[in-house]
């Protein structure tokens, strides 16, 4: 073997096998944009499946802290309400897709916290507590994203929603690594600054604006609001999943997704975001 072919992948400035990591995040985008755009039961395979991993992501890393949720139950639980969700506005089953998804989030607590009965009193507050916790941040959180699909011109206020996140970030990145001088948040997420803040929601508002206009036809005004918002609200939940992270003293979530890290590393803006862009988005188009 020549020393040509023993040399390393070439890998990112974090570590990471860049040309991997390209690889998984293409038919990410494949995945997700192909059954939004035209298979919407791929994308909420796609999805679904993604919110079950990031149980077991968020399980493993509340294990490290000594608590230990109902992790099977709340995957099924997960599932059903994901899947679910979205079946329901497509057949008539007697309930709307929101009463449906907020009864399996309520039924996955309740049996979580039958399922941890078994093992007795010790610690059974701080086990509840995990469980709690993973059912409001995964089940009840992601699932607005089948709310959102189950709307009128659903695929296209997901759109809307997804690429205003994007723009978010990456104006954030820009800007901050530009111009960025004052840490918002150094205990938590050291590279992130006030700059590339107000830099994030200045383009997700024009991003908005744009989307809200030519996909939504709506006011411009809606998608500004739209798109600050959605900018807000992600930035909240990446800080969120790095004191998880910091608090569990792990770098990232998993290894899920080879040159990415976890599950929850990509859809931690997202999670916080829509719950926030489906009100928006509710009073201003209705459902």
């Amino acid at each position: 073997m020549t020393t040509a072919d023993s040399a390393p992948l070439p890998k990112t400035p974090a570590g990471r096998n860049l040309p991997v990591a390209l690889g998984v995040g293409i038919l990410a985008f494949l995945a997700v944009a192909g059954g939004l755009l035209f298979v919407p039961w791929l994308f909420i395979a796609v999805i679904g499946l993604a919110l079950c991993l990031a149980v077991v992501e968020l399980d493993r890393a509340l294990q490290r802290k000594g608590m230990h949720a109902s992790a099977v139950v709340i995957i099924v639980g997960t599932g059903i309400s994901f899947v679910g969700g979205y079946a329901v506005s497509l057949f008539e089953f007697g309930l709307s897709p929101v009463d449906f998804v907020m009864v399996c989030v309520a039924g996955t607590m309740l049996v979580a916290l039958l399922a941890r009965l078994r093992r007795g009193p010790e610690g059974f507050m701080r086990d509840a507590a995990a469980s709690g916790f993973i059912v409001a941040y995964i089940p009840l959180l992601g699932g607005f994203v089948p709310l959102l699909l189950a709307a009128e011109n659903g695929s296209m206020r997901l759109v809307t929603l997804i690429s205003c996140i994007v723009v978010s970030d990456i104006a954030a990145y820009a800007v901050g690594s530009q111009l960025g001088r004052h840490k918002m948040a150094p205990l938590i997420s050291p590279s992130k600054t006030w700059e590339g803040l107000m830099g994030s929601v200045v383009f997700a508002s024009i991003a908005g604006a744009l989307f809200g206009v030519f996909l939504l036809d709506t006011s411009w005004w809606v998608g500004v609001i739209l798109g600050a918002l959605l900018s807000l609200g992600g930035t909240l939940g990446d800080l969120a999943e790095s004191l998880i992270k910091r608090d569990a003293g792990i770098k990232d979530m998993s290894n899920f997704l080879p040159g990415h890290g976890g599950v929850m590393d990509r859809l931690d803006s997202m999670l916080v975001a829509v719950p926030i862009g489906w009100l928006v988005l509710q009073l201003a188009l209705g459902a």
